[in-house]
């Protein structure tokens, strides 16, 4: 793992510790991100509303005992609704250990950790096997890969040939971001990346209103910092808030998009 990748861990290792037990958090996501549909059991931090999860899980095509992997998983709200959902099994995959813990203690909660299992690994670097997975997902978090091609490279490699790779992204303004390190290799459009890869672009949308989310979720946590700090301590709640701020501040993101592709 680089040296990029062990700062980036150890700051979500903080989140994670502490994740779970601020009120104030879950109530500025249910209130502006997911809305009050999103179920509790599968929460999340990421930008994604219950519509759009469905939206992803039709697209992976799952079927019964199928594997799903889940990239950059956190604490694994997203890929275990999949699962339980299409009845699939799954793999989640994080650089943060403490989030694979929280992963793992929720599949247990959730009756399901006979076919979910949570796992150290990266975009660039799984551990999993050549054609392990009948199909990949990953939720708001590819926009912080540091190699983009490598990642799909990645995802490539360990789905079946005809498997499905779907995931949630935010695209990148490069001129907003350059010579920053929190956003390395940034992308405007995923689809030229994808086709060379060889996965076949099966739908690209970009998610209405998303600017809006952006703005209310991170403009609330940033001026609920100090019950944030209460709650989730001080390491946790500043992590957040900072990527909060800079995102605010420097608008990196020209879109929000939902995508579908095969591997050919």
């Amino acid at each position: 793992m680089s040296d990029a990748d062990d700062l980036i861990a150890s700051g979500y290792d903080s989140f994670y510790v502490a994740w779970g037990r601020s009120p104030t958090l879950r109530q500025i996501w249910r209130e502006h991100v997911t809305g009050p549909d999103y179920p509790e059991e599968f929460a999340h931090i990421s930008f994604l509303p219950l519509r759009h999860l469905r939206t992803l899980a039709r697209g992976l095509d799952l079927s019964e005992n199928q594997l799903v992997v889940d990239l950059a998983c956190g604490a694994g709200g997203p890929g275990l609704w999949v699962a339980r959902e299409s009845r699939a099994r799954l793999v989640g995959c994080d650089l943060s250990s403490v989030a694979v813990e929280r992963g793992a203690e929720r599949a247990t909660a959730l009756g399901m950790s006979g076919r979910a299992e949570f796992r150290h690994g990266s975009f660039e670097e799984t551990g999993l096997a050549s054609e392990a997975a009948d199909a990949v997902m990953t939720v708001d978090a590819l926009q912080y890969a540091p190699n983009k091609a490598q990642a799909f490279a990645e995802v490539a490699r360990i789905l079946r040939p005809g498997g499905r790779f779907a995931f949630v992204a935010f695209e990148l303004d490069q001129s907003r971001v350059a010579g920053l390190g929190l956003w390395d290799d940034p992308v405007g459009d995923y689809r030229p990346l994808l086709e060379q890869t060889g996965f076949k672009v099966l739908s690209y949308e970009q998610i209405p209103g998303w600017q809006n989310h952006v703005t209310a979720g991170f403009g609330s946590i940033v001026t609920q910092r100090d019950s944030l700090e209460t709650e989730l301590g001080e390491a946790a709640a500043a992590a957040i808030v900072l990527e909060a701020s800079i995102t605010l501040e420097l608008r990196p993101y020209c879109g929000h998009v939902i995508a579908v592709a095969a591997l050919n």
